[in-house]
């Protein structure tokens, strides 16, 4: 048995080599094999165990293996966005109530005015009107 020798890494090795992205540093493609992190994987590979690691969906629509804690959380934050959403549609109501309240009080005042001035109008009027009606009568 060689001691320097492994199948599973022979395959991934040559893959890496291959591909033009990949730098020509050994060392590199080794910290990425050797990391935690789950995101080098040989598109050669087809081992059972890496093929049943990823038959997980994506986007977490397998909940049949997922912890009651996990999917409660999961449940009161889609709860917690949903009142978010409601509470931002209240917002956005109350905002136009307001808009749609100065809107009117601002026509209200511009009809205050407008008859104001009517009014005053109608009043210069009268006083014209009764300047010249104050000397009539005097010859009777």
């Amino acid at each position: 048995m060689p001691l320097f020798h492994s199948s599973s890494h022979s395959s991934s090795d040559r893959s890496s080599i291959d591909d033009p992205n990949t730098t020509s540093s050994h060392s590199h493609r080794r910290s990425h094999r050797s990391s935690g992190s789950g995101s080098y994987h040989s598109s050669s590979s087809t081992s059972p165990s890496s093929s049943r690691r990823h038959s997980h969906s994506l986007f977490g629509h397998s909940r049949k293996n997922e912890d009651p804690s996990i999917l409660a959380a999961k449940e009161q934050v889609s709860r917690a966005e949903a009142a978010e959403r409601e509470a931002d549609r209240a917002l956005m109501a109350s905002k136009r109530a307001v808009r749609e309240a100065r809107e009117h009080v601002r026509r209200l005042d511009e009809e205050a005015k407008m008859e104001a001035r009517a009014a005053k109008m109608k009043q210069d009027q009268v006083k014209s009107i009764t300047k010249r009606a104050k000397p009539l009568g005097r010859h009777v």
